[in-house]
Parts: structure tokens; sequence; C-alpha cells
């Protein structure tokens, strides 16, 4: 627990907090459920975790509307649980991140209270606010990644504030000094009760146009947005005002300087723009974030010229930063049904894994992912998301991904004795943690003797990383560090296929230890199966 650079190749597990695991039987999963499952957690292999919000909400957006960023919110516990789930965890040498969401608050937030009352108070300015248009429409254009306009009235001052997400999210204003410091001063708290990291939501929103210029129309065959519904008029602008404005730099170091005085404490920014790779670019380097992650994996295409080409697009604009990949989290719909279908294999489930945890950077693996869990379907008078609610039927909103966890065959899967806020889904049960605990060849137990494997091979962790010709649907590349390089080899399609090994690439030594479903060398053909991985030493 002493190396400072703990974070560079780890793997970090993420815990959403309400669909982990319930003990008080209220249906909502809560600290003490992680607290509980820690052991499970450290048998993965993982580095770290990371905890999405558990801090005193209204909830309407599941967290991310935060109304006290120094306390718990009494559904998930109190700061004494937390400081349990601390101890716990530095006890299996697991890290723990949480969640950090600077750029808006919850309309319940005591600062968003009085900012709203009147024009002249103490917090006056720590919000977005913008007189009405002559005709009494909103100062701009802009939209919310929710649907609809980003402004809403407020009667009290006779202005309108903005919110880049839910209406009852205020933007929170970033030019204010004395914002910025309260906001470091929140963080403070939590690096002080040592934690060991910050994920930072949408921490390329922080800072907006003090002009309110309008955002630009995007064309129709542009509009492929990432992270949101392909039918929201979120996605009818280049959000060139709204987000991620020059000003947000210069927090980012300040942001750094406060991080730098814990050592071996690191950031991971979520970056969402127009693009989103340069972005990593500006915002990951040893003066501001440590790491940086964005939607490009988190979309649809599961070919290999699209997974080459944005890694190498990453590698070239971020010459002095450390990626963060992930392919699931808590926003998209589950990375097996996406790239796989609803009857997707076991052998896609590990290859994903493997994939993810094969390229250059740090990992973000998200709860059920080591399952090989599928999508929910979660009928609409389930739903609890609001984003799913507003754009139903053509897009279900983000609870599919989001159901309990399988723990066993027991009522709700184990997870609660209570309704689950959520329902289980049935396909899921099939996947629980006890039934896969005992079957060698199940996904969990495939994902543990990978996470093993990886940690053994320092170029998988650390290596640079150049990707090598290869055809459609193979995915070529080496990882080379000091100690070893590697060439490692995916077929992403359900298919058996063949590739001619470059024959520049030396001498190979098959390395097949990681419970995969290997490929092998035939007169320098390589032969892959469907879904099948290839690892071997060069040289």
């Amino acid at each position: 627990m002493q190396d400072a650079a703990w974070w560079r190749g780890a793997v970090i597990y993420q815990i959403y907090p309400r669909s982990f695991l319930d003990t008080n039987g209220d249906g909502v999963g809560d600290l003490p459920g992680i607290i509980e499952r820690l052991d499970y957690v450290a048998s993965l292999g993982v580095d770290a975790i990371w905890i999405s919000p558990f801090f005193k909400s209204p909830m309407a957006d599941f967290g991310y509307d935060i109304a006290d960023y120094r306390d718990v919110d009494p559904l998930f516990g109190t700061l004494d649980d937390f400081d349990r789930l601390l101890a716990k965890a530095h006890s299996f040498g697991i890290r723990v991140m949480i969640d950090q969401v600077l750029s808006h608050t919850s309309v319940e937030h005591a600062w968003f209270k009085e900012s709203r009352e009147s024009r002249d108070n103490a917090r006056a300015d720590w919000y977005v606010w913008a007189d009405a248009r002559p005709d009494g429409t909103p100062p701009n254009n802009w939209l919310s990644l929710f649907g609809g306009v980003a402004w809403r009235w407020e009667p009290r001052r006779g202005q309108y504030f903005l919110h880049n997400f839910l209406s009852s999210q205020p933007d929170l204003n970033f030019h204010n000094p004395a914002v910025r410091e309260a906001t470091l001063d929140n963080v403070k708290f939590w690096l002080d009760r040592g934690v060991d990291g910050l994920r930072l939501d949408a921490i390329n929103f922080c800072f907006h146009d003090q002009q309110l210029r309008d955002n630009p129309p995007k064309p129709a065959e542009l509009r492929t947005g990432r992270g949101f519904s392909p039918d929201n008029p979120y996605a009818f602008q280049y959000h060139h005002y709204n987000n991620t404005q020059p000003q947000n730099l210069d927090f980012l170091e300040d942001l750094r300087a406060l991080l730098d005085r814990y050592p071996g404490a690191t950031t991971l920014g979520e970056i969402s723009s127009e693009d989103s790779l340069a972005t990593m670019g500006e915002y990951v380097n040893e003066q501001r974030l440590h790491m940086g992650y964005s939607f490009e994996l988190l979309t649809d295409d599961f070919s290999a010229a699209y997974i080459r080409g944005t890694v190498e697009d990453l590698e070239a604009k971020m010459t002095r930063g450390w990626p963060c990949w992930a392919i699931s989290n808590h926003d998209v719909r589950r990375a097996v049904t996406r790239w796989g279908g609803d009857n997707a294999p076991d052998a896609l489930a590990k290859q994903l894994v493997a994939l993810v945890c094969s390229l250059r950077g740090s990992v973000c693996l998200y709860q059920g992912e080591e399952l090989g869990l599928t999508e929910a379907e979660v009928p609409f008078e389930s739903l609890q998301d609001p984003y799913g609610i507003a754009f139903w039927p053509n897009f279900k909103g983000r609870d599919g991904c989001r159901t309990p966890m399988p723990w066993n065959g027991g009522t709700h899967s184990g997870f609660s004795d209570g309704k689950p806020w959520l329902p289980v889904a049935e396909t899921h049960s099939a996947r629980s943690v006890a039934v896969q605990d005992s079957q060698t060849d199940s996904v969990l137990n495939g994902v543990r003797h990978l996470m093993r494997w990886r940690k053994a091979h320092p170029a998988l962790v650390a290596g640079d990383i150049t990707f090598l010709d290869a055809p459609e649907p193979v995915l070529a590349f080496t990882r080379r560090s000091e100690d070893e390089s590697l060439l490692v080899v995916f077929n992403l399609s359900a298919q058996p296929q063949q590739w001619a090994i470059p024959a520049n690439l030396g001498a190979l030594a098959p390395v097949d230890d990681h419970g995969l479903l290997a490929g092998h060398i035939d007169a320098g053909q390589l032969h892959l199966p469907a879904h099948g991985v290839f690892y071997a030493r060069i040289g």
C-alpha cells in the first residue's frame, strides 16, 4: 500500500452501492453491504474499488445530485460505516476511490437554497444565473443532456439557472473563486479521511462560456453522440460553450496541487466533449489529472479497426498522460449485450475482460462484468431512471445495467430481504456468484485467474502498445516493457479465424495459462477459435 504510483495499470472495480448488497431490507444496497462483500471483491484480484455516490441526496439522479458533500445519505448508512469500509478495504490491500460530482449540486443543497433567494445574498453568484431574453425565453439555446432546454426559471430571483443535466441539478459557477475554494475544501474533507482517489464525474462541465454564446447546430449525419440517446436533441448541437472551457485547466492544476499533498492519492476524470480524446490529452498529465477515460469504448462499435483507431488516436493525443479504459459502467448497456447480443457465450464475456485488461492503461471493471451479466430487461412500470422514462420506448435509459447483483439462489438472488429498488433479472440468477463460484470454467473464475495472471506480466500492466496490421475481425498488438515483450491477438468474432504472423516479430513462445480460449501457431499461421485470445512472449 506504499506505492505512490499504484494507479498505473491498476484494475479498479466500480461498485454501484444501490445495487450491490442490501443489509437492512429496504431494497437498496448500502455501505454495510459493501463491507460484507469485500472478501468477494478481494477474491477478484482487483487493486481498488470506485464507489458511486453515497452522499446525502434527494436521489433525483440516484446520488449524482448531491445535497451535502460531507455526509452519507441515511439510505446508505453513516460516516462511521464509511470509515469502517475504508479500514476493511485497506486491510485487504484494496484502495478506495469515491465519486466526486463537482460541476453541479442538487436544488436541495444549502448553497443553492441561499443562492436562489435573491440577487444580492452571500452566495448569489455561486450558480449560473442569467436574465431572460426580452420575450421571456431562456438566455441562449443550450440543451440539457437529459433532454430539453438547459435553463429553468426561478421566480424568487426572476432569472434562469443553468442545468446541464436534470433541472434539479443546478450548475455551479466555477468562475467564482469562492466556489472553487469551497469545492476543493470538500475534496480535502475526504482526502483527510483517507480515501485513495477520486473519480471525477463530468469533470469537463465545471466551467461555462461567460458570454453565454449559442451553441452552433450539428448536421444530422453527425448526430451520433456518445452516452446519450441518438434521438435526444442534445445531439443536435456542437457543445462548444456549455462545457470544456479553457478556464477548467487552471482549476485542474489547483486540484492536482491539492492531491499532491496526499502521497498515493489519484484522480480519474470522466470526460465527454466534442473531441473527448483531444480533451483527455489536455486534461491528463503530471500537472492535472492522473488518469482519464471517455465513452469511446462504451459504444456499439465492436470492430478491430474501431478499437485500434481509438487507442492509437488517444496515444497520439495523450503524450504525457496515462489512460484508463472501460467497456461497461452504470451509464451504458452492458458490454456483453452491446457487443454479443442477448445470448452471448461465456467465451465472449471472458474475452472482453481480457481485452480491456490488455490495453495500455488502467482499467475500470463494473460490478457484474466478472459474472458476464447481460443487460436486464426492465418493464416500463418498474423504471426508475428519469432519463429512460423521458425517452421511452426509443431509449430505455440506464436501469438495465443497474439491476441488483445476483449473489445466490435465494430470494431476490440474495441481494435483499425486501423488494429491490429495481427487479433482479431472472436471467441473472443463473449467473449468480454462488453458482459460478463452484464452476471451474465459469466467467467469474476465469476473471479471477486472468487478474492473477495479468499481475505476473509487467508488459500488460505498464508496457507500451503498438498495433499490428491484421484483417477484420482480428485485433493484434504488442505490449513491451523493460522486462518482457508480448504479442497479443484477439479474434473478435464468433467464427474461427487465421492470421499470418509477421515474420519480423521473431521467435514466439506462447503463453496460455490465462484461462481463455487460446489460439495456436501452425506453419506461421495463427489459428484462433471463436472469441479466441493468444498471448506469446517475443524473443
